[in-house]
This record gives C-alpha cells, sequence and structure tokens, in this order.
C-alpha cells in the first residue's frame, strides 16, 4: 500500500480486523431475500477492469481515441490513463463539442431531499454508518410534504429522495408514500435509496419515481469487503446489479457511480463507464446517467479525503465519460466547490444540485437540524445563486428535463 492511502488505513485497520473476525458473510453471495438475476454484465465488467493496465497507453493512444467519432472502450480506457493528463485541454475541449451537441447550453437543476439517516450498514466511510454515533431521524409524511412544498417555491421541479440504507426503518412502502407526495410537486422525481428487487422498482416506479442511481462505490470487490463490514450493503453483487433491477422495474432511467478515491479511481472510472455502456446496449431505452463525487470527510472522521484524485484527475474522468457515452448525463455533486462544479458545467457535466443539504429536515425551519449530516458539502449555493450563476457563464438552466404528456 502506497503512503497515498485512499483512505486512512493506518488509523482503521485495527477496526477493520476486529469486524472482519467477526463478520463471517460472504461479500459475493446473496442473502436470501435478495433477487438474483440471469446476467453476466458483472464477469464482463470485472473481466474489463482486471485486463485494464493504465500505464501502457501512450500519448499515440490517447491521440487516436480523440480522433474517433465514436468511441470504444479501448478509446475510454486511454482517455483514462496517465498518458491523457498532458492532452487535458484538448481532451476539455472535444468534450465540450459533445455536450453542446447533446445538450446545447442548458444544465439540469435539482436537488436532494434526505427523509431519514437511518442506516443498518457498516461502511467506514459514510457519515450514516450504522456504528457512527450521529443525531438519527426520519420524516413522516406530513414532515416530507412541509420540506417538499417549501422546494417546490424555489421553482425546482426535480428531487432526488433519499434515505439511509435501513429497509425496517424506511421501509419500501414509506419510500413509495415519498414518491407519492413528490409527484403532487415536481415532474421528476429521482431515487437513492438502498437497493431493492425488481417488483419493488415497479411499485416504487407505479408511485411515481422516474429513475434510480445506485453507487456501487469501488468496483473492486476484494477492496469493496473491507470497506463494507456488515448490512446488506455487503452484497456486492446484489448491489451491482441494483440498475438492472430498476429497469426490468420500468424505470425510465438509472444512474451509476463510484466514489473517486476509495480504491484506485482510474479502474473505479473505467468500471462504472463500462457497467454503464454495457446496460445500455442491453436496455437500449434506458437512460443512463453518471455521478462523478470525490470522498469527503464525514462527522467523526475528517482524516476521509480522496488524497490522488485532484482536480485535474476528476476533469479528466468527466471528460472521459462525456467522450464515451455523449449523451448520457452527467452530475457533479456539492462535494466539489462552486468553481469547480461552474467550470465542469461548461465544459462536459450537464446536471447540477443545488440548495442542498445532507441533513434530515433542513428546508423548513421548524424542523432544522432534526437529523445529522451524511457529508460536508463544499458548495452551499441556494437554487437562486446556482441559477444565477449559470446565467452568467451563458448557460441555461433547466428545472426539468422531462414533461409527462
Amino acid at each position: 500500500m502506497s503512503t497515498e492511502n485512499h483512505i486512512n488505513e493506518s488509523i482503521l485497520s485495527d477496526e477493520i480486523k476486529e469486524h472482519q473476525k467477526k463478520n463471517r458473510i460472504d461479500h459475493m453471495k446473496y442473502m436470501p431475500d435478495m433477487e438474483v438475476l440471469e446476467s453476466d454484465i458483472l464477469d464482463k465488467v470485472l473481466n474489463y477492469v482486471e485486463n485494464y493496465n493504465y500505464e501502457t497507453y501512450t500519448e499515440a493512444d490517447v491521440k487516436r481515441a480523440l480522433s474517433h467519432e465514436r468511441k470504444t472502450p479501448e478509446d475510454f480506457a486511454a482517455l483514462l490513463s496517465p498518458a491523457a493528463l498532458p492532452l487535458l485541454e484538448e481532451i476539455a475541449q472535444c468534450a465540450k463539442v459533445e455536450k453542446e451537441r447533446y445538450f446545447g447550453n442548458s444544465v439540469a437543476m435539482f436537488t436532494p431531499l434526505y427523509i431519514a439517516n437511518y442506516c443498518e450498514n457498516y461502511c467506514i466511510y459514510c457519515g450514516f454508518n450504522c456504528h457512527n454515533k450521529i443525531k438519527r431521524a426520519q420524516l413522516n409524511t406530513e414532515e416530507i410534504e412541509q420540506e417538499m412544498a417549501a422546494i417546490a417555491k424555489s421553482g425546482l421541479q426535480e428531487i432526488l429522495i433519499l434515505t439511509g440504507e435501513s429497509r425496517s426503518k424506511s421501509t419500501v412502502e414509506y419510500i413509495g408514500e415519498a414518491c407519492k407526495i413528490a409527484r403532487k410537486y415536481f415532474r421528476v422525481i429521482g431515487l437513492e435509496i438502498y437497493p431493492v428487487n425488481a417488483d419493488e422498482y415497479a411499485y416504487l416506479h407505479k408511485c411515481g419515481a422516474d429513475y434510480v442511481t445506485v453507487f456501487q462505490e469501488t468496483y473492486n470487490s476484494d477492496k469493496y469487503e473491507t470497506l463494507h463490514l456488515a448490512g446488506h450493503k455487503r452484497i456486492f453483487p446484489y448491489r451491482f446489479y441494483a440498475q438492472e433491477r430498476a429497469l426490468k422495474g420500468g424505470m425510465r432511467g438509472v444512474g451509476f457511480g463510484a466514489l473517486l478515491g476509495l480504491d484506485d479511481f482510474r479502474k473505479d472510472a473505467f468500471a462504472t463507464g463500462m457497467h454503464g455502456w454495457l446496460l445500455q446496449k442491453k436496455y437500449p431505452h434506458g437512460e443512463i446517467a453518471f455521478s462523478c463525487p470525490r470522498l469527503r470527510p464525514i462527522i467523526n472522521n475528517d482524516k476521509i479525503n480522496p488524497m490522488d484524485v485532484h482536480e485535474k484527475q476528476l476533469l479528466q474522468v468527466v471528460c472521459a465519460y462525456r467522450l464515451f457515452m455523449p449523451f448520457a448525463s452527467i452530475t457533479v455533486s456539492t462535494r466539489e466547490c462552486e468553481r469547480v462544479r461552474d467550470n465542469l458545467m461548461k465544459i462536459a457535466a450537464n446536471k447540477i444540485s443545488a440548495g442542498v443539504s445532507t441533513g434530515i429536515g433542513e428546508h423548513v425551519e421548524e424542523m432544522a437540524d432534526k437529523g445529522d449530516e451524511q457529508f460536508e458539502i463544499s458548495d452551499t449555493r441556494s437554487v437562486e445563486q446556482v441559477y444565477e450563476d449559470l446565467e452568467k457563464l451563458n448557460l441555461q438552466p433547466v428545472m426539468a428535463d422531462y414533461v409527462y404528456v
């Protein structure tokens, strides 16, 4: 392990070892209540990553990739390699052309709403993890409606509903009720919840959900095992196939993301792109989206940071996604500061959150600080501020990119 650890493992190693001794659940085997799909996409993605040696790519490989009108997986691999960094300006210019070809100067705006922070997983990098001593809370239906009504007054027409990963506290029915309430206020409803089975995704879609985002966190299954010590999230393949189950359940779109900095970010970004690309080939109707989060400090652990994923590397990843799948939506979260987010919107990304809080009950004054936040955010701008700043960049903020007829 190099001195540039992705997570400060010198601090966490004893804790990890202790819990590994106690936790004998095989992270590659499904639990009894988990739906198993007949799909080979996981094997294909892991095979791609196993054979990806980014050190072998040269400047000539990167230039060859840029010359191709439609990028292949091999081109995508080259664009993520260290050899691409000296050509980053040229790559960014190409990405900007592709973004404008498919999205013009529009930038879709949305906000996340955390309705609960109870969690049954032990993920050592997450502020919601079940062993982190934070203030837990869950909004009831009346409080959810108050929060959504307050958010809608800002003009936003898209919302992302989030919970901690607790089936017992945030049941599928509870999340479904939140979707039904959201449908009264918003045109587009996204979910970022614990993975569920296809029939449960179908139920949530019927309740009003349009798309589902699931972060695999890292595609290195061995590293995944050391980071997810307990809970349903420990089961690597069940999480991997969440997007496919969501499409089978009727969801219009699915989102992918690795938490950059947990492991080798180049391999994780490559795996994320291949995951989306292979699923798009299998389900051509599905809308594909990518998120590009970097690690952020959490409550009770300020030593978590993406030590080797700097702004140049983040730009490289975002541009590689855009060039490989030019029609995909790309979001950059408030984990990044406003300068970085605005620059990425100008170049390659097309979706931005605004007025963000990762705590529970933060949009209505009477409920402020009801539950602690998942991670520290960097961009604290209001919806109005983000809107105005995008206009100053000659970008067109769009409150909803989908209309039901």
